[in-house]
């Protein structure tokens, strides 16, 4: 479980974060909606401790996570895997070298098991005989899919997605949400997805969040969502550029 109370962060005059709260359940998938620039990403960053937020706590499976030292945040993020919005591969790596990248660098195991290992993760996100080829030649899915081998490289506890389905065609986009969806269920992983891609967060989702000026300002399933009155949810849902949210 993942409890996020009162979080407040800002950077410089801007406030991000207005006092955020909201449990993440073992097990689920977790869904932040919002628009661009809204603090989602910032959210995860928090929960790896990549930021300290201004005030307010962070559990992760009981232990308050914004007092840790550094060890302890060394220790506490190989429990978590990231996908990031654009892949974030290293281009001068190749694919085994991208996706083993945490093997080599924070186990012992030996490097035919490293091998054995990676190209299992592979396997489970439909890839298969990439391992010599560089990002330059992987085409946009391609590469998401390879970012999502390696979030699960090391077994995981809990996945982060950053826009998972962000510059994908619709296909491609589908292909990775059934990915995230057959991952929960494969791995028995926790998993919190921030996005502004409505489909695939009903596809995804077993509860829906909506950030909102820095707070949560709904939580529910994505029934619930499509049939709520909350002006501010049915603005979002319905595309519209009318009503509470200003527009751009």
């Amino acid at each position: 479980m993942i409890e996020i109370k009162d979080i407040f962060k800002s950077f410089g005059g801007n406030q991000v974060l207005r006092g955020v709260d909201l449990t993440i359940n073992k097990g689920e998938t977790m869904v932040i909606l919002g628009r661009s620039g809204c603090g989602k990403s910032v959210m995860l960053k928090l929960i790896m401790g990549l930021l300290k937020p201004d005030s307010g706590t962070i559990f992760v499976n009981g232990d308050e996570i914004t007092s840790f030292k550094d060890n302890q945040f060394n220790t506490l993020r190989q429990k978590f895997g990231m996908l990031f919005q654009a892949a974030a591969l290293f281009d001068s790596m190749t694919v085994d070298e991208n996706v083993g990248l945490a093997l080599r660098e924070h186990t012992d195991l030996k490097e035919e098991d490293i091998v054995r290992k990676v190209k299992n993760k592979l396997k489970l996100v439909g890839l298969t005989g990439v391992e010599h080829l560089k990002p330059a030649e992987l085409s946009g899915g391609m590469k998401k899919r390879v970012g999502l081998a390696r979030a699960i490289a090391m077994d995981p506890e809990y996945v982060l997605y950053d826009e998972p389905t962000t510059g994908l065609d619709p296909i491609m986009a589908d292909v990775i949400n059934e990915l995230i969806i057959c991952l929960r269920n494969t791995l028995s992983i926790t998993s919190i997805a921030v996005t502004h891609d409505i489909v695939s967060a009903y596809k995804i989702a077993d509860r829906i969040a909506m950030l909102y000026e820095g707070k949560i300002v709904f939580v529910g399933t994505p029934e619930e969502v499509k049939q709520t009155d909350n002006p501010l949810v049915r603005q979002f849902v319905e595309g519209s550029a009318e009503g509470p949210i200003p527009a751009l």
